[in-house]
């Protein structure tokens, strides 16, 4: 089995659910019935769009699941239930009714286009670096070497986030 860190995140509802996050629970479902098992969810945190846009702020979260499927196989099932929810990916960095990244797959490294890990962007994030620490405190990004700690302390101050009521 290999473990995945999975980020989570929606600013949209996805039709036939009341809000954003009975959305993203939904797709935590949608995990396991995709081979993708659920171990542990970080708390739920609103966080404003990164880039700062007029949009809605999202709701985020990072899920640890393990899997005994590979990392091309696991990003699959993420985009399965992506569209299933009703993602459409026209334009980067736009609203969303569900948003699922493959942040880190067992620490391995990979820059092919089509499956970059760990998440190319995900150390400049406060909404994944945050939920990511609670449930792995020690974790340090597998190419930089940069422990969790240090990579939140440079984090731009811009990026509002708080944990969800």
């Amino acid at each position: 089995m290999s473990y995945a860190f999975i980020g989570l995140g929606a600013n949209l509802t996805p039709a036939g659910y009341r809000n954003p996050r009975d959305g993203c629970e939904a797709a935590l479902v949608a995990l396991q019935e995709e081979g993708v098992f659920l171990e542990h969810i970080s708390n739920w945190y609103e966080t404003a769009p990164v880039p700062i846009s007029d949009q809605p702020w999202y709701l985020n979260a990072v899920a640890l699941a393990t899997t005994s499927g590979n990392a091309a196989m696991t990003l699959a099932a993420l985009h399965r239930i992506e569209s299933r929810f009703g993602r459409v990916r026209e334009v980067r960095n736009e609203a969303r009714v569900l948003d699922l990244d493959l942040l880190d797959f067992d620490g391995q490294c990979n820059q092919n286009p089509s499956l970059m890990l760990p998440h190319p962007r995900m150390h400049q994030r406060a909404f994944v670096l945050l939920p990511l620490r609670e449930l792995c405190p020690k974790w340090c990004h597998p190419i930089s070497g940069i422990s969790i700690d240090d990579l939140i302390a440079q984090l731009p101050s811009c990026q509002k986030i708080r944990l969800a009521v």
